[in-house]
Protein backbone atom coordinates (compact mmCIF):
# COMPACT_ATOMS: atom_id res chain seq x y z
CA UNK A 1 0.00 0.00 0.00
CA UNK A 2 1.42 3.68 -0.73
CA UNK A 3 1.76 5.76 1.76
CA UNK A 4 -0.88 9.07 2.00
CA UNK A 5 1.22 12.17 0.60
CA UNK A 6 1.56 14.71 3.45
CA UNK A 7 -1.23 17.06 4.08
CA UNK A 8 -1.17 20.49 1.66
CA UNK A 9 -0.56 23.66 3.35
CA UNK A 10 -2.73 26.46 1.95
CA UNK A 11 0.33 28.60 0.20
CA UNK A 12 1.30 25.18 -1.75
CA UNK A 13 -1.75 24.55 -3.13
CA UNK A 14 -2.59 28.64 -4.65
CA UNK A 15 1.06 28.40 -5.91
CA UNK A 16 0.29 24.80 -7.70
CA UNK A 17 -2.80 26.62 -8.89
CA UNK A 18 -1.42 29.28 -10.20
CA UNK A 19 1.39 27.30 -11.59
CA UNK A 20 -1.17 25.45 -13.04
CA UNK A 21 -3.01 28.34 -14.38
CA UNK A 22 0.40 29.35 -15.79
CA UNK A 23 0.71 26.36 -18.04
CA UNK A 24 -2.46 25.93 -18.97
CA UNK A 25 -3.35 29.26 -19.99
CA UNK A 26 0.15 31.42 -20.01
CA UNK A 27 1.40 29.22 -22.17
CA UNK A 28 -0.55 26.55 -23.56
CA UNK A 29 -3.56 29.28 -25.00
CA UNK A 30 -1.30 32.48 -25.14
CA UNK A 31 1.76 31.30 -26.17
CA UNK A 32 0.26 32.09 -29.89
CA UNK A 33 0.01 36.20 -29.86
CA UNK A 34 3.48 36.32 -29.38
CA UNK A 35 4.48 34.00 -31.82
CA UNK A 36 1.95 34.99 -34.23
CA UNK A 37 3.95 37.94 -35.99
CA UNK A 38 7.09 35.43 -36.16
CA UNK A 39 4.46 33.19 -38.12
CA UNK A 40 3.73 36.00 -40.68
CA UNK A 41 6.77 37.49 -41.06
CA UNK A 42 8.05 33.60 -41.98
CA UNK A 43 4.34 33.43 -44.26
CA UNK A 44 4.37 29.95 -42.36
CA UNK A 45 0.83 31.62 -42.20
CA UNK A 46 -1.62 34.40 -43.11
CA UNK A 47 -4.23 36.51 -41.12
CA UNK A 48 -6.64 34.29 -42.31
CA UNK A 49 -5.09 31.60 -41.18
CA UNK A 50 -3.74 32.80 -37.88
CA UNK A 51 -7.67 33.77 -37.18
CA UNK A 52 -8.21 29.83 -37.79
CA UNK A 53 -5.73 29.12 -35.26
CA UNK A 54 -7.06 30.98 -33.07
CA UNK A 55 -10.19 30.04 -33.16
CA UNK A 56 -9.49 26.56 -33.00
CA UNK A 57 -7.99 27.28 -29.88
CA UNK A 58 -11.10 29.36 -28.61
CA UNK A 59 -13.62 26.41 -29.80
CA UNK A 60 -11.53 23.81 -28.52
CA UNK A 61 -11.83 25.81 -24.91
CA UNK A 62 -15.54 25.86 -25.61
CA UNK A 63 -15.72 22.03 -26.24
CA UNK A 64 -13.73 21.24 -23.41
CA UNK A 65 -15.95 23.82 -20.80
CA UNK A 66 -19.31 22.10 -21.76
CA UNK A 67 -17.93 18.81 -21.39
CA UNK A 68 -16.80 19.75 -17.69
CA UNK A 69 -20.33 21.14 -17.94
CA UNK A 70 -22.34 18.57 -18.61
CA UNK A 71 -20.01 15.60 -17.05
CA UNK A 72 -22.69 15.01 -14.03
CA UNK A 73 -25.52 14.39 -16.60
CA UNK A 74 -23.34 12.04 -18.51
CA UNK A 75 -22.34 10.12 -15.58
CA UNK A 76 -26.10 9.73 -14.62
CA UNK A 77 -27.25 8.77 -18.33
CA UNK A 78 -24.75 5.96 -17.94
CA UNK A 79 -26.12 5.04 -14.23
CA UNK A 80 -23.62 5.75 -12.60
CA UNK A 81 -22.86 8.77 -9.92
CA UNK A 82 -20.65 11.52 -10.81
CA UNK A 83 -17.52 10.92 -10.24
CA UNK A 84 -14.80 13.21 -11.11
CA UNK A 85 -10.90 13.34 -9.62
CA UNK A 86 -10.27 16.52 -9.93
CA UNK A 87 -6.20 16.23 -9.55
CA UNK A 88 -6.55 13.38 -12.18
CA UNK A 89 -7.97 15.51 -14.33
CA UNK A 90 -5.80 18.58 -14.13
CA UNK A 91 -2.70 16.45 -14.52
CA UNK A 92 -3.78 15.40 -17.85
CA UNK A 93 -4.05 18.19 -19.01
CA UNK A 94 -1.40 19.94 -18.11
CA UNK A 95 0.86 16.60 -19.71
CA UNK A 96 -1.06 17.37 -22.85
CA UNK A 97 -0.45 20.93 -22.87
CA UNK A 98 2.87 20.15 -22.69
CA UNK A 99 3.00 18.13 -26.06
CA UNK A 100 0.65 19.59 -27.87
CA UNK A 101 3.00 22.64 -27.56
CA UNK A 102 5.83 21.34 -29.15
CA UNK A 103 4.20 20.07 -31.28
CA UNK A 104 3.52 23.19 -32.95
CA UNK A 105 6.80 23.05 -33.86
CA UNK A 106 6.24 20.58 -36.54
CA UNK A 107 5.81 22.26 -39.60
CA UNK A 108 2.98 20.24 -40.71
CA UNK A 109 0.34 23.52 -40.94
CA UNK A 110 -2.56 21.00 -42.31
CA UNK A 111 -2.25 19.55 -37.88
CA UNK A 112 -2.10 23.36 -36.46
CA UNK A 113 -5.48 23.73 -36.53
CA UNK A 114 -5.92 19.93 -34.46
CA UNK A 115 -3.11 21.08 -32.09
CA UNK A 116 -4.47 24.31 -31.14
CA UNK A 117 -8.42 23.07 -31.19
CA UNK A 118 -6.82 20.21 -28.59
CA UNK A 119 -4.78 22.78 -26.70
CA UNK A 120 -8.07 24.90 -26.21
CA UNK A 121 -9.57 21.43 -24.59
CA UNK A 122 -6.79 21.24 -22.29
CA UNK A 123 -6.62 24.20 -21.37
CA UNK A 124 -10.43 24.47 -19.92
CA UNK A 125 -10.41 21.44 -18.34
CA UNK A 126 -7.13 22.49 -16.58
CA UNK A 127 -8.79 25.77 -15.40
CA UNK A 128 -11.96 24.61 -14.53
CA UNK A 129 -10.22 21.35 -11.99
CA UNK A 130 -8.17 23.64 -10.91
CA UNK A 131 -10.08 26.36 -9.79
CA UNK A 132 -12.53 24.01 -8.66
CA UNK A 133 -10.43 22.39 -6.66
CA UNK A 134 -8.22 25.03 -5.24
CA UNK A 135 -10.53 27.20 -4.38
CA UNK A 136 -12.26 24.32 -2.08
CA UNK A 137 -8.74 22.85 -0.51
CA UNK A 138 -8.17 27.01 0.35
CA UNK A 139 -12.02 27.54 1.93
CA UNK A 140 -11.51 24.42 4.05
CA UNK A 141 -8.64 25.66 5.05
CA UNK A 142 -9.88 28.84 6.18
CA UNK A 143 -8.42 30.66 3.70
CA UNK A 144 -10.84 31.77 0.87
CA UNK A 145 -8.93 34.79 -0.12
CA UNK A 146 -5.54 32.96 -1.24
CA UNK A 147 -7.69 31.57 -3.99
CA UNK A 148 -7.39 34.78 -6.01
CA UNK A 149 -3.63 34.62 -6.36
CA UNK A 150 -4.23 31.56 -8.90
CA UNK A 151 -5.29 33.98 -11.33
CA UNK A 152 -2.00 35.36 -10.82
CA UNK A 153 -0.99 32.14 -12.79
CA UNK A 154 -2.33 33.49 -16.69
CA UNK A 155 -0.34 36.64 -16.34
CA UNK A 156 2.79 35.18 -15.73
CA UNK A 157 2.83 32.80 -18.46
CA UNK A 158 1.64 35.44 -20.73
CA UNK A 159 4.74 37.71 -18.95
CA UNK A 160 7.35 34.96 -19.66
CA UNK A 161 5.65 33.39 -22.99
CA UNK A 162 6.08 37.67 -24.18
CA UNK A 163 9.90 38.13 -22.69
CA UNK A 164 11.28 34.94 -24.33
CA UNK A 165 9.38 35.87 -27.80
CA UNK A 166 11.02 39.25 -27.78
CA UNK A 167 14.27 37.76 -26.71
CA UNK A 168 13.77 35.32 -29.75
CA UNK A 169 12.91 37.91 -32.46
CA UNK A 170 15.93 39.51 -31.07
CA UNK A 171 17.84 36.40 -31.73
CA UNK A 172 16.33 35.69 -35.36
CA UNK A 173 15.25 32.85 -34.34
CA UNK A 174 13.06 30.41 -36.16
CA UNK A 175 8.60 30.57 -34.51
CA UNK A 176 9.82 26.40 -34.23
CA UNK A 177 12.02 27.64 -31.67
CA UNK A 178 9.74 29.55 -29.65
CA UNK A 179 6.94 26.43 -29.24
CA UNK A 180 9.96 24.08 -28.69
CA UNK A 181 11.07 26.58 -25.84
CA UNK A 182 7.34 26.99 -24.78
CA UNK A 183 6.99 23.36 -24.64
CA UNK A 184 10.17 22.55 -22.29
CA UNK A 185 9.30 25.13 -19.96
CA UNK A 186 5.48 24.24 -19.64
CA UNK A 187 7.24 20.52 -18.67
CA UNK A 188 9.46 22.00 -16.16
CA UNK A 189 6.71 24.04 -14.60
CA UNK A 190 4.24 20.93 -14.66
CA UNK A 191 7.22 18.58 -13.12
CA UNK A 192 7.31 20.66 -10.36
CA UNK A 193 3.61 21.14 -9.16
CA UNK A 194 2.79 17.31 -9.85
CA UNK A 195 2.97 16.22 -6.53
CA UNK A 196 0.53 18.86 -5.30
CA UNK A 197 -2.04 17.24 -7.92
CA UNK A 198 -1.93 13.59 -6.21
CA UNK A 199 -5.06 11.90 -6.72
CA UNK A 200 -4.98 10.89 -3.09
CA UNK A 201 -5.58 14.77 -2.03
CA UNK A 202 -9.46 13.73 -2.82
CA UNK A 203 -9.53 11.53 -0.15
CA UNK A 204 -7.88 13.50 2.43
CA UNK A 205 -10.57 16.64 1.41
CA UNK A 206 -13.27 14.55 1.92
CA UNK A 207 -12.00 13.14 5.55
CA UNK A 208 -11.42 16.42 6.65
CA UNK A 209 -14.64 17.89 5.68
CA UNK A 210 -16.17 14.85 7.39
CA UNK A 211 -14.88 15.77 10.80
CA UNK A 212 -16.25 19.36 10.53
CA UNK A 213 -15.47 21.97 8.61
CA UNK A 214 -16.35 25.53 9.39
CA UNK A 215 -17.59 26.79 6.42
CA UNK A 216 -20.72 27.02 5.40
CA UNK A 217 -22.62 26.20 2.55
CA UNK A 218 -25.38 28.96 1.12
CA UNK A 219 -28.83 28.24 0.11
CA UNK A 220 -29.51 28.81 -3.93
CA UNK A 221 -31.23 31.33 -4.60
CA UNK A 222 -31.03 32.23 -8.35
CA UNK A 223 -33.42 31.78 -10.78
CA UNK A 224 -33.41 31.07 -14.40
CA UNK A 225 -33.60 34.07 -15.37
CA UNK A 226 -30.76 36.12 -13.27
CA UNK A 227 -28.64 33.07 -14.41
CA UNK A 228 -29.34 33.64 -18.02
CA UNK A 229 -28.48 37.26 -17.52
CA UNK A 230 -25.31 36.08 -15.68
CA UNK A 231 -23.98 34.09 -18.08
CA UNK A 232 -24.35 36.37 -20.78
CA UNK A 233 -22.56 39.25 -19.09
CA UNK A 234 -19.99 36.52 -18.63
CA UNK A 235 -20.25 35.65 -22.31
CA UNK A 236 -19.52 39.37 -23.10
CA UNK A 237 -15.94 39.37 -21.68
CA UNK A 238 -14.84 36.90 -23.82
CA UNK A 239 -15.55 39.26 -26.89
CA UNK A 240 -14.46 42.00 -25.55
CA UNK A 241 -11.12 41.03 -24.69
CA UNK A 242 -9.90 38.36 -27.30
CA UNK A 243 -9.37 40.90 -30.41
CA UNK A 244 -6.77 42.53 -28.47
CA UNK A 245 -5.29 39.44 -26.71
CA UNK A 246 -5.07 38.11 -29.83
CA UNK A 247 -4.00 40.48 -31.84
CA UNK A 248 -2.02 42.87 -29.45
CA UNK A 249 1.74 42.83 -31.21
CA UNK A 250 0.30 43.51 -34.94
CA UNK A 251 -1.49 46.05 -34.57
CA UNK A 252 0.81 47.54 -32.14
CA UNK A 253 3.00 47.11 -35.41
CA UNK A 254 0.92 48.47 -37.64
CA UNK A 255 0.52 51.41 -35.89
CA UNK A 256 3.79 52.16 -34.72
CA UNK A 257 6.47 50.83 -37.12
CA UNK A 258 9.70 50.52 -36.47
CA UNK A 259 9.37 51.35 -32.23
CA UNK A 260 11.80 49.25 -30.00
CA UNK A 261 9.17 48.61 -27.41
CA UNK A 262 6.30 46.79 -29.62
CA UNK A 263 7.28 43.56 -28.27
CA UNK A 264 6.69 44.40 -24.41
CA UNK A 265 2.68 45.53 -24.48
CA UNK A 266 2.32 41.83 -24.58
CA UNK A 267 4.43 41.41 -21.22
CA UNK A 268 3.01 44.58 -20.13
CA UNK A 269 -0.36 43.51 -20.66
CA UNK A 270 0.61 39.71 -18.49
CA UNK A 271 1.85 42.15 -15.66
CA UNK A 272 -1.46 44.00 -15.78
CA UNK A 273 -3.04 40.45 -15.26
CA UNK A 274 -0.41 39.61 -12.40
CA UNK A 275 -1.03 42.78 -10.35
CA UNK A 276 -5.04 42.93 -10.74
CA UNK A 277 -4.89 38.97 -9.21
CA UNK A 278 -3.40 39.80 -6.40
CA UNK A 279 -5.03 42.93 -5.51
CA UNK A 280 -8.35 41.16 -5.86
CA UNK A 281 -6.67 38.85 -3.04
CA UNK A 282 -6.00 41.84 -0.72
CA UNK A 283 -10.04 42.58 -1.37
CA UNK A 284 -12.49 41.89 1.34
CA UNK A 285 -14.44 38.51 0.45
CA UNK A 286 -18.03 40.91 2.16
CA UNK A 287 -19.68 42.97 -0.68
CA UNK A 288 -21.99 41.88 -3.84
CA UNK A 289 -19.21 40.63 -6.58
CA UNK A 290 -21.64 42.08 -9.74
CA UNK A 291 -20.73 45.49 -8.66
CA UNK A 292 -17.13 44.31 -8.68
CA UNK A 293 -17.64 42.76 -12.23
CA UNK A 294 -18.97 45.71 -13.35
CA UNK A 295 -15.89 48.50 -12.30
CA UNK A 296 -13.60 45.23 -14.15
CA UNK A 297 -16.11 45.82 -17.37
CA UNK A 298 -15.41 49.52 -17.40
CA UNK A 299 -11.66 49.09 -16.75
CA UNK A 300 -11.12 46.65 -19.95
CA UNK A 301 -13.26 48.74 -21.68
CA UNK A 302 -11.19 51.95 -21.34
CA UNK A 303 -8.57 49.75 -21.98
CA UNK A 304 -9.35 48.72 -25.52
CA UNK A 305 -10.50 52.03 -25.91
CA UNK A 306 -7.17 53.31 -25.37
CA UNK A 307 -5.10 52.43 -28.13
CA UNK A 308 -7.73 53.89 -30.66
CA UNK A 309 -8.06 57.50 -28.72
CA UNK A 310 -4.18 57.66 -28.83
CA UNK A 311 -2.42 55.04 -30.70
CA UNK A 312 0.96 56.05 -29.47
CA UNK A 313 3.24 54.14 -26.62
CA UNK A 314 2.00 56.20 -24.36
CA UNK A 315 -1.81 54.63 -25.22
CA UNK A 316 -1.09 51.25 -25.82
CA UNK A 317 1.01 51.47 -22.91
CA UNK A 318 -1.67 52.42 -21.06
CA UNK A 319 -4.22 50.02 -22.92
CA UNK A 320 -2.44 46.95 -22.44
CA UNK A 321 -2.04 47.43 -18.43
CA UNK A 322 -5.35 48.30 -18.18
CA UNK A 323 -6.76 45.39 -20.32
CA UNK A 324 -4.63 42.44 -18.10
CA UNK A 325 -5.86 44.58 -14.92
CA UNK A 326 -9.20 42.77 -14.72
CA UNK A 327 -8.53 39.91 -16.90
CA UNK A 328 -8.24 36.87 -14.38
CA UNK A 329 -9.90 39.16 -11.76
CA UNK A 330 -13.39 39.13 -13.37
CA UNK A 331 -12.60 35.33 -13.36
CA UNK A 332 -12.39 34.74 -9.83
CA UNK A 333 -15.41 37.50 -8.94
CA UNK A 334 -17.62 35.12 -11.78
CA UNK A 335 -16.20 31.66 -10.33
CA UNK A 336 -17.00 33.19 -6.81
CA UNK A 337 -20.43 34.48 -8.02
CA UNK A 338 -20.89 31.04 -9.58
CA UNK A 339 -19.91 29.38 -6.03
CA UNK A 340 -22.97 31.90 -4.26
CA UNK A 341 -25.35 31.13 -7.07
CA UNK A 342 -25.22 27.81 -7.38
CA UNK A 343 -23.10 25.94 -4.46
CA UNK A 344 -24.76 22.59 -4.76
CA UNK A 345 -23.57 22.32 -8.61
CA UNK A 346 -20.64 25.14 -8.51
CA UNK A 347 -18.22 23.26 -11.36
CA UNK A 348 -21.39 22.85 -13.58
CA UNK A 349 -21.83 26.74 -13.27
CA UNK A 350 -18.37 27.42 -13.85
CA UNK A 351 -18.56 25.13 -16.89
CA UNK A 352 -21.71 26.72 -18.28
CA UNK A 353 -19.83 30.45 -17.24
CA UNK A 354 -16.78 29.37 -18.98
CA UNK A 355 -18.53 28.25 -22.10
CA UNK A 356 -20.50 31.06 -22.99
CA UNK A 357 -17.22 33.12 -22.53
CA UNK A 358 -15.62 30.82 -25.00
CA UNK A 359 -18.14 31.67 -27.52
CA UNK A 360 -17.46 35.29 -27.44
CA UNK A 361 -14.02 34.32 -27.92
CA UNK A 362 -14.80 31.83 -31.27
CA UNK A 363 -16.83 35.47 -32.19
CA UNK A 364 -13.67 37.56 -32.27
CA UNK A 365 -10.86 36.57 -34.71
CA UNK A 366 -13.20 35.78 -37.42
CA UNK A 367 -14.71 39.03 -36.91
CA UNK A 368 -11.88 41.15 -36.97
CA UNK A 369 -10.39 38.81 -39.52
CA UNK A 370 -13.79 39.81 -41.86
CA UNK A 371 -13.85 43.60 -41.13
CA UNK A 372 -10.31 43.79 -41.91
CA UNK A 373 -10.70 42.10 -45.04
CA UNK A 374 -13.53 45.00 -46.03
CA UNK A 375 -12.02 47.66 -45.07
CA UNK A 376 -9.43 50.51 -46.75
CA UNK A 377 -6.33 49.26 -44.33
CA UNK A 378 -5.76 46.72 -41.62
CA UNK A 379 -5.38 49.53 -39.31
CA UNK A 380 -9.07 50.60 -39.90
CA UNK A 381 -10.66 47.28 -39.57
CA UNK A 382 -8.99 46.65 -36.58
CA UNK A 383 -10.27 49.95 -35.14
CA UNK A 384 -13.63 49.17 -35.64
CA UNK A 385 -13.48 46.00 -34.25
CA UNK A 386 -12.21 47.37 -31.42
CA UNK A 387 -14.68 50.03 -30.75
CA UNK A 388 -17.03 47.15 -31.18
CA UNK A 389 -15.23 45.40 -28.47
CA UNK A 390 -15.05 48.19 -25.92
CA UNK A 391 -18.80 48.72 -26.70
CA UNK A 392 -19.54 45.23 -25.75
CA UNK A 393 -17.55 45.87 -22.58
CA UNK A 394 -19.28 49.12 -21.78
CA UNK A 395 -22.80 47.23 -21.57
CA UNK A 396 -21.38 44.41 -19.52
CA UNK A 397 -21.06 46.60 -16.91
CA UNK A 398 -24.31 48.21 -17.10
CA UNK A 399 -25.56 44.71 -16.94
CA UNK A 400 -23.74 43.80 -13.89
CA UNK A 401 -25.27 47.06 -12.48
CA UNK A 402 -28.67 46.24 -13.71
CA UNK A 403 -28.58 42.69 -11.85
CA UNK A 404 -27.50 43.87 -8.64
CA UNK A 405 -30.01 46.63 -8.55
CA UNK A 406 -33.14 43.96 -9.75
CA UNK A 407 -31.45 40.88 -7.70
CA UNK A 408 -30.30 41.91 -4.27
CA UNK A 409 -28.19 39.42 -2.22
CA UNK A 410 -26.99 39.19 1.08
CA UNK A 411 -23.24 40.57 1.27
CA UNK A 412 -21.84 38.82 4.49
CA UNK A 413 -18.66 37.11 4.23
CA UNK A 414 -19.55 33.54 5.31
CA UNK A 415 -22.04 32.89 2.30
CA UNK A 416 -19.20 34.70 -0.16
CA UNK A 417 -16.72 32.61 1.20
CA UNK A 418 -18.31 29.04 1.47
CA UNK A 419 -16.83 25.95 -0.65
CA UNK A 420 -17.95 24.85 -3.63
CA UNK A 421 -19.07 21.22 -3.56
CA UNK A 422 -17.78 18.80 -6.12
CA UNK A 423 -20.54 18.35 -8.51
Amino acid sequence: MQPHPPPLKPFAIALAGLVSLAVAMGIGRFAFTPLLPMMLAERSVDLAGASLLASANYLGYLVGALACTFQPWIWRRFGRPPAVNGPRLVRGGLAATVLLTAGMALHLPGVWVLLRFAAGVASAVVFLYTSGWCLEQLARRGHPAMGALIYVGPGAGIVVSGLAASALVAWQAPAAAGWITFGALAAVLTTGIWRVFHTRHNAQAAASAAGGSTASTPPARAGAVELGWLTLAYGIAGIGYIITATFLPVIARQALPGSPWLDLFWPLFGAGVMLGAIGASRMRSGGDLRLRLAACYAIQSVGVAASLVSPTLAGFAIGSLLLGLPFTAITFFAMQEARRVRPQAATSLMGLLTAMYGLGQIAGPPLAAWLVARSATAAEGFAVSLWIAAGLLAGGAVLYLVLSRRYPVEVSGSRLAAPAPRG
